[in-house]
């Protein structure tokens, strides 16, 4: 098709006549349309739906101090540290960048986790926005892997001992694991190579897959329409136009709302930065302010917060551990034996029951203490198949299984907070116990999911005016 240049009249503004300029050349004005003006969604969104434009926001205050770092920051094991305090005390405004920095970081995952606690209770991964989830599942992730590399950069002292302990789990793979941690390391020690290596990661690869993920999150999310407190797809209810009936454009309503919102985060974010920004040590740890020194090991390793559930779940995988989590596995393949039909899926049940069972035997509990804190990750993509409900909303489902979501929010609090804590035998078994109800929690899923009586869902969503 030969190019059309869009007319406008003649007696058209600058702005309009720059603005069709544009648009013979880029689809502005359509994207607006397609994903602000003209895209509808639900009229009863809530409180919950706030933070998935403040993981945007966040996302942009990262990428543009991260910007700004860099310049004065040198990837130098034997400058890094100075380089940061250099920021701290020398360059102008550099102290609050830094703790715009810092605060950032754990602010993402603070919303985030907020994030996707409401994809949870309101059934937002089911049918058909299951590859919504898979996107945001992989940010999760590769949020993770970005607060990982970015934690050793400072070089402060659990910079470098987190660092060390987390790149040996690695090395508890069998086969490959110590080419793996050797790879990641880029020595046979956390040093120079290690640093320029995360560096890289932190500051080039990273952000740029994340940015990718985010659009097509944000893509997919417009293409199959927002879900709701109700689980209601609005699109199933048009009026005589073909707009949903429960709908409204989202602009200017939802980004108005999304404003006010906006404005209350940047409040509590503005007196973390200028009043706490250490949070207790939560946030930035008080040996963060010690050049790493590799022969003084510090008496207590921990992670950054939003690690230390994870964590608590590598720590509660001991050798006696491995038995109860061994009977769990039995019990859920068992399930799926006894419910099976087809002769294929009862074999390799089996055959998988058996190899862990060798698998607890061969393999010691450092091994199976990673594939369990990489586990409880991975499986979150797996959700979507797993949730068997026929609603999709916490408000619609049997009582029991909000005490079930309760129980799990319980325990996922109880192990980051335990991960922060130096080891005990009393907090060990608390952690196998919130480790294994976390597990159960998704293994056993495809059936606790269809239990109970449902409540009957609306046609239209619940809606009042404010």
């Amino acid at each position: 098709m030969a190019f059309q240049e869009i007319k406008v009249p003649e007696n058209a503004s600058i702005a309009q006549k720059g603005l069709a300029w544009v648009d013979s050349r880029f689809p502005l004005s359509k994207m607006f349309k397609e994903h602000m003006s003209e895209y509808y969604a639900p009229k009863n969104f809530n409180f919950w739906y706030f933070f998935g434009s403040l993981a945007i926001v966040v996302l942009v205050i990262q990428i543009v101090t991260g910007i700004f770092l860099v310049m004065n920051y040198k990837p130098d094991a034997a400058k890094a540290f100075d380089s940061v305090e250099y920021i701290m005390r020398e360059v102008p405004w550099g102290w609050l960048i830094r703790y715009m920095h810092s605060t950032g970081a754990s602010m993402f995952f603070v919303v985030v986790y907020l994030h996707m606690f409401r994809g949870l209770i309101y059934g937002s991964y089911q049918k058909p926005r299951e590859l919504i989830w898979i996107f945001g599942c992989s940010i999760f992730l590769l949020l993770m892997a970005e607060a990982f590399f970015g934690y050793l950069l400072p070089w402060g002292q659990m910079s470098y001992w987190g660092a060390q302990v987390i790149v040996n789990l690695f090395a508890a793979i069998p086969l490959i694991g110590p080419d793996l941690a050797l790879w990641l390391r880029g020595d046979y020690v956390v040093g120079d190579a290690t640093l320029n290596r995360f560096f890289s990661f932190h500051v080039i690869a990273l952000p740029l897959v994340l940015v990718g993920l985010v659009a097509a999150h944000i893509i997919a999310l417009h293409e199959v329409g927002s879900n709701n407190p109700d689980g209601i797809d609005i699109k199933n209810n048009l009026d005589a136009t073909g707009k949903p009936v429960d709908g409204i454009p989202f602009h200017p309503y939802y980004s108005v709302h999304d404003i006010m919102g906006l404005g209350v985060f940047l409040m509590i974010f503005a007196a973390i930065v200028f009043f706490a920004p250490e949070m207790g040590g939560y946030f930035l740890e008080a040996n963060n302010f010690i050049p790493a020194d590799p022969l003084q090991t510090p008496s207590h390793i921990a992670p950054v917060w939003y690690f230390t559930p994870f964590y608590s779940m590598l720590r509660a995988t001991t050798t006696p551990f491995l038995i109860p989590l061994w009977i769990l596995c039995a019990l859920v393949l068992g399930l799926v034996i006894k419910n099976a039909k087809d002769v294929r899926i009862k074999g390799a049940c089996a055959a998988i029951l058996v190899a862990l069972a060798l698998g607890f035997f061969l393999f010691d509990a450092k091994f199976w203490g990673v594939v369990i804190m990489g586990g409880s990750v991975v499986i979150l993509f797996f959700l979507p198949w797993l949730d068997k409900s026929p609603v999709r909303s916490i408000r619609y489902r049997p009582d029991f299984h909000k005490y079930i979501y309760g129980a799990f929010i319980i325990s996922f609090v109880i192990l980051g907070y335990l991960g922060i804590k130096p080891p005990s035998p009393i907090f060990e078994k608390i952690s196998q116990i919130c480790t294994i109800y976390y597990l159960a929690f998704f293994f056993a899923m495809p059936w606790w999911s269809k239990m109970g009586t449902f409540k009957p869902v609306p046609d239209r969503v619940n809606f009042v005016a404010h």
